[in-house]
């Protein structure tokens, strides 16, 4: 749509901060009004509105998407995006390694263990690791821990942790992040390792790449919402 309006504006009122053009605060895609629980986020909102041109680019908004995501999709279901991120846990990305060749096998053991180790110690979530793509069952106890942690978040964290969840497919590396245990550029090479290492042998696939760089300005986006809260 064309751009409708000249003044963007952040304004503080009754369960958080809203963003106003020409006065009229906005509404969420669910008509609900767009409320958010900081002034920084709020600002972050406002300045993706402010900085649309003649037409309104939503695909360049994307901390409003995230916004709106928590309030009409993951307010209204806490308990089932919960469950589905705890399944990421129960077959996390790393507990599955390569059996072969060894530098691969010497990586992922370098790079992810001390993931692992930090879930263990500080989440009282230690799991199990396998080779190859059988299954390995969790243990229930450490199930139980990561459901904790992950429901203890509010809607805006859990839309955070959702996004990083998804983008690295790892449970643990986004529950890293949202701890402050790693950066988010530490955490998203942990979870390319196998794709980089597969690119350093036999180079870069241009389809794969954009695909890459997509997934990775989502996680970027769901940080900078984790950074706003």
């Amino acid at each position: 749509m064309k751009r409708f309006y000249k003044a963007v504006t952040v304004e503080e009122g009754e369960g958080g901060f809203t963003v106003a053009l020409d006065g009229r605060v906005v509404k969420t895609p669910a008509k609900a009004t767009l409320v958010m629980p900081t002034s920084a986020l709020a600002e972050a909102v406002a300045a993706e509105w402010a900085a649309q041109e003649e037409k309104v680019q939503p695909d360049t908004m994307p901390l409003t998407r995230l916004a709106n995501t928590a309030l009409d999709r993951v307010a209204l279901r806490m308990d089932e995006v919960a469950a589905e991120l705890v399944a990421f846990g129960g077959s996390d990305l790393l507990c599955y390694r390569a059996d072969e060749p060894e530098e691969l096998v010497a990586r992922q053991a370098a790079v992810w263990t001390p993931y692992l180790d930090w879930a263990r110690d500080t989440l009282g979530a230690p799991l199990m690791v396998t080779s190859g793509i059988m299954p390995v069952l969790q243990p229930e106890a450490s199930l139980v821990a990561l459901r904790a942690e992950v429901a203890a978040l509010d809607a805006h964290q859990l839309t955070a942790l959702h996004g990083l969840t998804n983008g690295f497919g790892s449970l643990v590396l986004a529950l890293a992040r949202i701890k402050g245990f790693a950066s988010v550029d530490a955490l998203w090479k942990a979870a390319r390792l196998d794709e980089t290492y597969q690119e350093e042998q036999w180079g870069v696939d241009e389809e794969a790449a954009r695909f890459v760089a997509l997934k990775k300005a989502d996680v970027d986006a769901a940080d900078r919402l984790l950074a706003c809260l």
